[in-house]
């Protein structure tokens, strides 16, 4: 406490730039953590596509069957659509 300084009145009153408190707010990431992150997402990308496009085939039959207003084509979307999710997460992780 005996370090601290008090801010002015005249800094108090002046709004903070909004580039600069998104710098203070962004925590320092390592490079082995981006890396780490990005290939844990990527690959959760890729074995959620392998994975639900497998699964998906073995039932299909039964999917077929059952007569439901959500068929082969928007089951098969919807895994894809979670694998892209996955995909662009990992980019993005990779970017920022």
């Amino acid at each position: 406490m005996a370090g601290d300084k008090v801010p002015s009145i005249i800094s108090l009153e002046k709004p903070e730039r909004l580039e600069e408190l998104l710098k203070q707010d962004r925590g320092d990431d390592c490079l082995s953590c981006k890396i780490v992150g990005t290939g844990t997402l990527w690959g959760l990308a890729g074995y959620s596509y392998m994975s639900g496009h497998s699964q998906l085939e073995k039932n299909r039959a039964r999917i077929l069957a059952s007569k439901s207003m959500f068929g082969m084509r928007s089951r098969s979307l919807g895994i894809t659509a979670i694998s892209a999710t996955f995909a662009f997460l990992g980019l993005w992780r990779a970017t920022k």
